[in-house]
This record gives structure tokens, sequence and C-alpha cells, in this order.
């Protein structure tokens, strides 16, 4: 159960990526859903139905990572990354590579910034704490990307 943990918070081998595991994992959440728009028509709904999908086993993979390692976060566990990546882009009006380009600086600005609450989520136990500061500041990111879709700025 340990290497299917390490697979799933590894997000296939991501968080071995030896400079900005997190930033590895951002941008493997945005082909992700790119491929899933441009190939398969996917959007909203779909990325939606993979957050709660994904929820429980990436918590329950970062708690038994976390363990596992012996760290409170491991820089290698990026599951939490690919989570909050997706739920900013559920703030995206349009689906295109200026929304997607936009969707990861914000997610990266707010997950290294941490503004309040998000840093509090992080106190939380185990996984639960590694993956919710991370779908916080996915919720900040999709509220900026909604608002800059309603003037149009991509």
């Amino acid at each position: 159960m340990t290497r299917l943990a390490l697979v799933l918070a590894t997000w296939f081998g991501c968080g071995y990526f030896p400079w900005g595991p997190g930033t590895v994992g951002s941008l493997a959440a945005i082909f992700i859903a790119a491929l899933l728009h441009f190939y398969f028509g996917a959007g909203r709904l779909s990325l939606l139905l993979l957050i709660a999908v994904m929820l429980l086993p990436g918590i329950w993979a970062s708690t038994r990572t976390s363990r596992y390692l012996q760290k409170n976060d491991p820089g290698m566990v990026v599951v939490d990354e690919v989570l909050g990546q997706w739920v900013t882009l559920l703030g995206a009006s349009a689906w295109n590579w200026k929304a997607f380009l936009a969707g990861f600086l914000l997610f990266r600005l707010f997950d290294i910034w941490k503004p309040w609450p998000v840093r509090k989520l992080e106190r939380l136990p185990e996984g639960t704490g590694i993956v919710c500061d991370d779908l916080a500041a996915g919720v900040y990111g999709a509220l900026i990307l909604y608002i800059g879709g309603g003037f149009r700025l991509y």
C-alpha cells in the first residue's frame, strides 16, 4: 500500500522532479485539464468530478507518504497541487491557453503566498492539512480567474 500511496502522492512521479516539484505537479494538472477539454470536450463538471473522486485518495496518500517519510509536508507530495490547480480552473469562464496560463500563475501565487486562512489550514492533521491548504489556495485562484473572465481578460 505504501507504493500505491507514493505513486498517487507524487502524482505518478512528478514529485520526484528535483527542482520545483509542486510546479511540475501543477503543470501536470493543467496538461490533464487541457487534454480533457480539447480532446473530449470536458469542462467544469468533469474537473469537479475528478476533484471529488481524487480528494479522499489524495488525503490518504498524503498521510501515508508523510508518515513513511516522517515529514509533515514532504515536498515530493504533489497530489495536493494537482487538486488545488483543478479547483482554480473551476473559475475559468473560457477554456483557452490564456485561461490555463492565468490559472496556473494564480494558483502558484496563492499556493506560495498562502494568504489567510490558507496557512491556517496547513495545521490540520496529516494529509488533511497537506491537501486542504492547496484547495483553499485554489479557491482564491478560482475567484480571481472568474473575476478576470468577467472583465474578458482572457
